[in-house]
């Protein structure tokens, strides 16, 4: 995850939408890094992964893969008030499943919150018209990410055919970017102020969901 995500989830996000002694599922756990910090928040916590060799946290783990279309099945369905999932649509094969997944396991009142890589923001605009290749998905980045969640498509298509809706779509850093070199990012930082496009800024997508819309 980007330096500082897990502090803005933690500090500035999931304490509007969860209180102690609620249970919360991590999905794509890795070291456990974040589900340490959900259990600090007085939070029940299970996480879930594929790789369990990376997995460090004293918490109760599951090993799943995530491209399973019905993994929710395993684990139980309507069982959480929370799932997180950070920095892990974009390495998967089927978002829509992946988000069909998380509607099963929350409770009728839970919430799901998803990151991704932003690839509406206007620096990943400005690199997909100059070289045709997308920020943080191209050769240079994480080869695992496979899936660009790109914020109209998933409000208007994803989120509909898996019967969730968003609650509140928020991005990290909320105020401009941290993987671009400062002496640029505060030239795209005051563009995008002036376009007044809420996708612009940010490095991440943060997305809140909640259970309900059509499939």
């Amino acid at each position: 995850a980007p330096e500082g995500l897990h502090d803005f989830l933690i500090e500035r996000v999931l304490p509007r939408y969860v209180t102690s002694g609620k249970r919360a599922v991590d999905l794509g756990a890795g070291s456990g890094a974040l589900g340490m910090r959900l259990q600090a928040l007085g939070l029940e916590v299970i996480c879930l992964d594929i790789n369990e060799q990376d997995f460090l946290a004293p918490l109760p783990f599951i090993r799943l893969d995530l491209n399973d279309p019905h993994f929710a099945d395993r684990i139980g369905v309507e069982q959480f008030d929370l799932v997180t999932a950070v920095e892990v649509i974009e390495d998967l094969e089927n978002p829509i499943g992946f988000l069909r997944n998380i509607q099963a396991l929350l409770k009728p009142d839970g919430v799901a919150v998803i990151t991704t890589p932003n690839v509406d923001n206007l620096i990943a605009r400005m690199k997909f018209l100059l070289t045709g290749k997308l920020r943080t998905m191209d050769e240079r980045s994480n080869p695992e990410h496979i899936s660009p969640i790109f914020f109209d498509l998933f409000v208007r298509q994803f989120l509909p055919r898996a019967s969730l809706r968003l609650k509140e779509h928020l991005h990290y850093p909320p105020n401009g970017y941290k993987l671009t070199r400062s002496h640029y990012a505060w030239c795209f930082q005051i563009a995008s102020w002036l376009l007044r496009n809420p996708c612009l800024l940010g490095d991440s997508h943060i997305f809140i969901l909640e259970k309900g819309g059509k499939r």
